[in-house]
């Protein structure tokens, strides 16, 4: 029998290939850009690692500005790092 194809994807951030579940989905969708964590929102998605670090690089790097070819406020970044964090 063949095993099944497991999704890989790219983190914006650090540029490491891993398998999609291990990796957070930031989704633009019509609601704005925001953190989706069950990776089934609509709307055009980049990864991003489970890591403080790859989440504090995409602001330094406005990075989400690149993903998604629009300007990305710092408040949108804001609410991204606490969304990460649980608060």
């Amino acid at each position: 029998m063949m095993e099944k194809k497991v999704p890989m994807r790219t983190c914006i951030a650090c540029k490491t290939v891993k398998p999609k579940k291990e990796l957070y989905r930031i989704v633009k969708g019509e609601d704005g850009i925001s953190l989706d964590k069950t990776g089934r929102k609509n709307g055009r998605g980049a990864y991003v690692c489970n890591d403080i670090n790859c989440i504090k690089k995409l602001r330094k790097g406005k990075l989400l500005s690149r993903a998604f070819s629009c300007e990305v406020k710092d408040e949108t970044y804001d609410a991204i790092e606490k969304e990460f964090s649980g608060e």
